[in-house]
């Protein structure tokens, strides 16, 4: 049970790397001018604005779907952390200046 907790947990934290997100920009750019491109043709063909504006629409919402959720192809390149300093280690080689006064 904790293991699919687990899983569960990892799909909605919406973890994605910084190349994910880069496609993700790229995905909306594309699949929005496309079906807005798509979409002006279908109605001036057809001379009706709905068929415009539901195929704006559908495109709308099918960017919506591949772009909104955390997709696990988003996070193919993740980044690692640095490990966190404690106690002297932390502070160690750090100078604080304030108004051009050492301080530390």
């Amino acid at each position: 049970m904790d293991q699919l907790l687990e899983q569960a947990r990892t799909v909605w934290e919406g973890e994605i790397d910084f190349e994910g997100q880069k496609l993700a920009e790229l995905l909306t750019y594309a699949i929005l001018s496309i079906s807005g491109v798509v979409a002006f043709f279908a109605g001036y063909f057809t001379q009706n604005i709905y068929n415009t504006l539901y195929t704006g629409l559908g495109g709308t919402a099918l960017t919506f779907l591949l772009v909104v959720p955390p997709w696990p192809f988003y996070n193919q390149h993740p980044q690692p952390w640095l490990p966190p300093k404690t106690g002297r280690q932390a502070w160690q080689g750090v100078s604080i200046e304030v108004d051009g006064k050492k301080v530390s």
